[in-house]
């Protein structure tokens, strides 16, 4: 199977995703919530698979760039895998509800589910994930899913920056997707719709890293 066909199935699954979500959501909004998007189920637990897949394609364009003597894009790349390693470990609480141990003194204290992740810890009265891991996050991941692809072709410093950062660039389709998927989740009113956004993300940066528009310089 060629990359290009592995692409096209991430599309299809992010379309299919999106219009599953919106039948749920508005003929069983309790199953939502209660089920397809709640804790350990299907959503979050495919946010972390595909975020893990996207740890494991950056790792092996890592590879390739080692091969290729750019030890810059090499350290970069591998440092970009690692915080998406990261982040599937984040998202499933490193394992603790699969395995069944016990969180530590300090996040049993300082988390705000009890449970081993920094993303749910609590700063004095302020939750973490609400802040940093919120609309901050929210905003840098839009700026570079609709934003770069806009530029990047068109103002020659971002061009430089992105490709010597060895920073994978979304293609137009991603930065569509990115856009339809953000009017479709703040759209539908139910509890933990954003789960379902994580999700789309996670299918989306895999695509990117697959197949980014600047490919001869991130893999």
């Amino acid at each position: 199977m060629t990359i290009q066909t592995i692409d096209r199935l991430l599309m299809a699954l992010i379309a299919v995703t999106l219009i599953a979500s919106v039948i749920i959501a508005v003929t069983a909004p309790d199953y939502f919530h209660l089920t397809f998007a709640a804790e350990d189920r299907l959503v979050e637990n495919g946010t972390a698979l595909f975020l893990l897949v996207a740890s494991i394609v950056l790792f092996r364009n890592a590879l390739s760039l080692r091969q290729r003597g750019l030890w810059l894009a090499t350290g970069l790349t591998a440092l970009y895998a690692l915080l998406f390693f990261f982040a599937a470990g984040e998202e499933i609480s490193w394992g603790q509800r699969i395995f069944g141990w016990e969180a530590s003194d300090f996040f049993a204290e300082n988390n705000y589910q009890g449970e081993t992740n920094l993303h749910n810890l609590m700063v004095g009265d302020h939750r973490l994930a609400r802040t940093l891991f919120g609309s901050i996050l929210t905003t840098v991941l839009l700026l570079y899913l609709v934003v770069l692809p806009l530029a990047y072709p068109r103002v020659a410093l971002i061009r430089r920056l992105a490709d010597a950062l060895a920073v994978p660039v979304p293609g137009l389709r991603h930065a569509a997707l990115a856009l339809l998927a953000s009017l479709v989740i703040a759209a539908v009113d139910v509890p933990r719709k954003w789960e379902v956004y994580e999700l789309i993300f996670a299918i989306i940066t895999t695509s990117i890293f697959l197949l980014p528009v600047n490919r001869c310089k991130t893999r």
